[in-house]
C-alpha cells in the first residue's frame, strides 16, 4: 500500500558517474562510498481504499506518486 525508499534513477545516474570517472583513469579505491540521498513516497490508494483505510489529505499532499 505504501513504499519509501530511494529514487533508483538517481541511484543509476550516480552509478554513471562513478563508471565515467573510473573510465578516466580514477581508481576505484580512492572515490567515496556514497548513501542515497534522494528518497520518494508512493502510495497505492486503490489498496488503500480495498482494506478501508483512509489516508490523509496531508499525506497525500507529500507523496511523489499516488497510485489511483
Amino acid at each position: 500500500m505504501m513504499c519509501y525508499g530511494p529514487d533508483t534513477a538517481d541511484l543509476f545516474e550516480r552509478a554513471a558517474s562513478y563508471v565515467d570517472r573510473i573510465l578516466k583513469g580514477e581508481k576505484p579505491s580512492d572515490l567515496p562510498v556514497q548513501a542515497p540521498v534522494k528518497f520518494e513516497l508512493m502510495i497505492n490508494a486503490q489498496t488503500a481504499k480495498a482494506l478501508g483505510l483512509g489516508v490523509p489529505a496531508t499525506l497525500l499532499a507529500r507523496t511523489d506518486e499516488v497510485i489511483e
